[in-house]
């Protein structure tokens, strides 16, 4: 599926064919080589669009200036910048001839870091607030605000931290970003790099978002069979005790009297912990589709020098891209906030 890839005329002469780039130069795109550039194009500008939406409404409503919306502002800023300076350069690099790089090394040594700094810093922030997500559900007495603010800051510099020591390793010398003769700009295909790089911007993550949502699962199911499972006797001074209710139910005591309150269905705690799980458990599972092809190549290609096409190469980073425009819509369509602020930033209150 190479984007510029047209078969030649036939009855084409030997100097034609060999013409190499200034024949493929002037040979036009096909309609299906247009359509493809043109969904590349959109995506990358919805990219960027939605997330910086999601930045400016964090930014100019002051009940988000908290956690985890921090963590969402990180997320968002990291995926801005992976459409801003990672996803364009990248189209550029569809659009030449044989996918060629013809913009010189310090442009690719430019590219290939922000373009290694920006995703990771996304899946590491991804992993962040699944970690949240983990710690307000089965701690929720210890995970005090301050403590999650805490340790939000604390997850978000770790994540910047890890991602820029990934992205600038190549350029102290460890592998080779840009090939000049074969004009080629790629990530670092040393294999103690590529172990290192797959390892700690997505293996690693990886597990440990798995293991989240497995205890998240485990923890709301244990809750909600639990409240099920049993009853707030309601309970006067001097009554006779009554039989228990299978349903949840709240109880408030005011000095000598105990009132009880039955209400119908899960309580709010409930509610909210399934909705949360449901949250990180879409978000985890599109950010593996995302990714996991993209990784896999590019551990196993260094490691048994296998020769993969480039064009699945183009794919599987696209697609890896494309998480950047799945997360804002996954992490505000659980949370009607968003959307009660994103009115107010085009709808005029009267």
């Amino acid at each position: 599926m190479d984007l510029n890839a047209s078969s030649a005329p036939a009855g084409g002469n030997s100097t034609s064919e060999l013409g190499g780039g200034a024949w493929r130069s002037r040979e036009p795109f096909s309609i299906f080589s247009i359509l493809v550039l043109t969904l590349l194009v959109l995506l990358t500008v919805a990219t960027f669009l939605w997330n910086l939406l999601v930045l400016v409404t964090i930014l100019r409503v002051k009940t988000f200036h908290r956690v985890p919306h921090n963590l969402v502002a990180s997320t968002a800023l990291a995926d801005v910048l992976v459409a801003a300076l990672a996803m364009p350069l990248s189209l550029v690099r569809e659009l030449s001839a044989g996918r060629r790089w013809r913009l010189g090394r310090a442009l690719c040594h430019a590219w290939v870091s922000f373009d290694v700094l920006c995703c990771t810093a996304s899946i590491w922030n991804v992993t962040a607030i699944a970690l949240d997500r983990y710690w307000s559900i089965t701690r929720h007495l210890q995970y005090t605000l301050r403590a999650r603010r805490r340790a939000s800051s604390a997850m978000i510099g770790l994540a910047w931290a890890l991602s820029a020591l990934i992205a600038l390793a190549p350029l102290a010398g460890w592998g080779e970003t840009y090939s000049p003769a074969l004009q080629r700009c790629q990530v670092s295909q040393e294999p103690s790099y590529a172990v290192f790089s797959t390892c700690g911007a997505f293996y690693l993550p990886l597990g440990v978002v798995l293991f989240v949502y497995w205890k998240i699962y485990k923890a709301a199911r244990f809750r909600i069979g639990g409240r099920r499972g049993n009853a707030v006797l309601p309970q006067s001074e001097r009554g006779p005790v009554k039989e228990a209710s299978h349903e949840p139910q709240m109880v408030f005591t005011a000095r000598h009297a105990t009132v009880t309150f039955q209400t119908d269905g899960e309580t709010w705690r409930e509610q909210k912990e399934k909705k949360a799980a449901l949250m990180v458990g879409i978000l985890i599972g599109v950010f593996v589709l995302c990714w996991i092809p993209f990784f896999i190549t590019e551990l196993i290609s260094p490691l048994c020098s296998c020769n993969i096409p480039p064009v699945w190469k183009s794919i599987f980073l696209w697609l890896g891209y494309s998480n950047s425009f799945f997360n804002p819509l996954i992490y505000t369509a659980f949370n009607k906030n968003y959307n009660n602020a994103f009115k107010t930033l085009f709808v005029r209150q009267r």
